[in-house]
This record gives structure tokens, sequence and C-alpha cells, in this order.
């Protein structure tokens, strides 16, 4: 009986070294073969605004250069947690890639009391896409011509002016403007930029802290006017947009965008996803695209895309004590 015991424990465990031994290969070829199934791109913002524009452009091209489909998936709410949540919990197999802004997810990291998850541990940035920067908007028809006017009127108007935001970025933008400028002005929370847009035009709030595709959009439509630009130094894409700084007020927050995966994600999956985005930038067409959306390319190596992660997750919550946003 001792025997036949020992003999069925040696099959067993001679079962499970084979079973092991049969799927290593198998995960090997199954990274080998990627991609063999349909890519999902999730975006946190809905059908039409200013992200899904962009995150659906990288969609096509993408699709192009690794030679299978990719859909993009919109989940849009609770600041954009909705959708990055849903990517921490997809397998970890490079089908499901979140496409979003570094600074506004970093910043969620510290607006929120209890994060449901950490953007730097359960996420892996394995790409960035471009740098580029909110702006303060107005309609075209505003009085308003420049800052200054906007500073002197909002001062006049207390609590009585008023403003829209949407994202983390654009709302830590517009309430370090307020300090800095010493403003009581009221911000107004949308879900999106194109939820704003009736009450920008109608005059029901006085400006905007917008993404600069939707707001480019508007501009070239000739509904609105940009006042300023959140980033240090003069954009490539927007050279007529004046800087805070060159207006009298230090602000420096230039963003970027980037392609999150679920934490776990092999390397040899991660280098590809690299090698596929920083290929799109390179092609002419895209760089235009991105100029014309407010950005300027952003290339980097996957270790260099998580480590900036790691390093806005820690500027930010600097950037959100400054700008006194109470935790949620």
């Amino acid at each position: 009986m001792k025997r036949l015991l020992n003999g069925s424990l040696r099959m067993a465990a001679a079962g499970l070294l084979f079973g092991a031994a049969q799927l290593l290969p198998a995960q090997a070829i199954a990274q080998d073969d990627y991609p063999s199934q349909t890519i999902h791109f999730i975006c946190a913002f809905p059908p039409g605004s200013g992200a899904d524009v962009l995150v659906r452009y990288f969609a096509d091209k993408v699709s192009k250069v690794a030679g299978q489909t990719v859909v993009v998936e919109n989940k849009p709410g609770a600041m954009s947690n909705i959708a990055a949540e849903y990517t921490v919990r997809a397998k970890p197999d490079g089908y499901t890639m979140f496409v979003h802004s570094g600074n506004s997810i970093a910043g969620n990291m510290h607006i929120l009391k209890n994060p449901p998850f950490d953007v730097a541990k359960d996420l892996r940035t394995v790409a960035t896409i471009n740098k580029q920067a909110f702006m303060i908007t107005v309609r075209k028809d505003s009085p308003y011509q420049n800052l200054q006017q906007l500073t002197e009127a909002m001062k006049e108007k207390g609590e009585n002016g008023s403003y829209a935001v949407n994202a983390t970025s654009g709302r830590v933008l517009a309430e370090q403007y307020k300090q800095l400028a010493g403003l009581d002005t009221v911000a107004v929370q949308y879900k999106s930029s194109a939820d704003s847009l009736n009450d920008m035009m109608s005059g029901a709030v006085d400006f905007g802290a917008h993404d600069p595709v939707f707001a480019l959009g508007q501009i070239r439509e000739g509904r609105w006017r940009a006042l300023a630009i959140g980033s240090g130094e003069r954009m490539k894409g927007v050279p007529d947009v004046p800087t805070f700084k060159e207006q009298g007020i230090n602000i420096d927050q230039l963003g970027w965008w980037g392609v999150m995966v679920p934490a776990g994600t092999p390397d040899e999956i991660a280098n590809k996803i690299n090698g596929w985005f920083n290929e799109v930038l390179a092609q002419p067409d895209t760089q235009k695209f991105l100029a014309d959306q407010g950005g300027d390319p952003f290339v980097s190596t996957p270790e260099e895309a998580q480590a900036l992660m790691e390093r806005t997750v820690e500027e930010w919550e600097t950037l959100v004590e400054i700008a006194q946003i109470p935790q949620q």
C-alpha cells in the first residue's frame, strides 16, 4: 500500500512538472504570436470629446502598423477611474490599453481619499504619445481680450464669476490660476468639454479650462478664443497662444498622454506596443495631427514612460496641495 501511494505521488508530481513544462512554451508562443486578436483601446471620455478624437486617431494608426483590428471602448465617468479600473482588472496580455492623460490620472491619486488603485503599481505605462497643455478659453465675442482683462473682471465679480472644468488637469490649472491671481471665481463641473459648450457660448460661465484638442476645435469654428496655455513655454503646435508666465502668472503645467496596460504585462509585449506608437509618432501626418490638436510628439522607451508616471504622481501631490483641492 505504501509503495502504491508513493508511486501515485511520484506520478502526480511528474504530471504537474509536465503541465508546467507545457505551459511555458505556450506562453512564449502566445507572446511570439502577439497580436493574434482584436486590441481594445480604453477611452475615459465619451465619443466626440477631444480625448476621443485623439484615442481614435491612434487606434486607426496602430491598427495599421500592428496588423490587427483596434477598437475604442468609451468608459467615461468617475474622473476617469471607471476606464482605469477596467484596465487594471484586464488580463495583462497586451489586448487592453488605457490611452489617457498621465497628469490627470496621476492627480487622481491625491484628489481621492481612497483611490481604488495605484496608477504607478497597478498599471504599467509603456509608451508616451504627446506633450500638451490645457488652456484658459473664452467665447469669441467675449470682452476679455487677454488674461489680464479676464483677471481684472473676475476680481470685480468675486463669487459671481464662474468657469467651466471637466478634467483633473483643467481643474488644477484653473485653481492655481485663481490662487495666484487672487480670485474667488466658482468652478462649474461638467462631464465632458462638449457639455460645457452651451454655457460657454451663452455666457452662463465666464471662461473655461479646457483640453487643447476640444478648445482648438472650437477656436477653428470661430466660437472661442484662447487667452493662456498652461505650459511654461509656448507649444510648437499652438505658437500664437501665450503662456501664463508671459502674462505675469507663474504657472508651468505641461501635460502628457501615455499608454497604460495592466501591471504584469510581459516586457516583450510592452516593447512591441512601445514600438508601434513610436513608429506612428515618426509619421509626418501624425506630427501634423498632434500640432493641429495643440500638442508635440513625445517619444520614449517603456522604462522612461514608467519612470515619468512615477515622477508625475509625486509632482501632482504638490500641485493638488497648491490648488487646495479638497479630497473626495
